[in-house]
């Protein structure tokens, strides 16, 4: 099966977080809640990010990409750049 298509919900999920990261940062004023969002929205994205590489990984070394997992904010959150 074609990886792109394997892989295609992740993207998918991350095509929408980033049209409304863009529309959260598009606001003129943002409320507590505005903040709030836009905060969620960049961990999910860090976090699909992850499982995308992830999934990559997996299968270059052939292993099954679904075993990859989503891993909690505070591992993604703390990867040295």
């Amino acid at each position: 099966m074609d990886n792109h298509v394997e892989d295609q919900p992740v993207l998918n999920h991350i095509q929408r977080l980033v049209s409304e990261e863009h529309l959260l940062h598009e606001l003129r004023a943002h409320s507590k809640a505005d903040r709030t969002r836009l905060d969620q929205v960049e961990v999910e994205l860090d976090q699909c990010w992850d499982l995308l590489r992830q999934r990559r990984a997996f299968r270059e070394v052939v292993l099954d990409a679904d075993d990859a997992e989503v891993r909690p904010p505070q591992v993604v959150e703390n990867y040295e750049q």
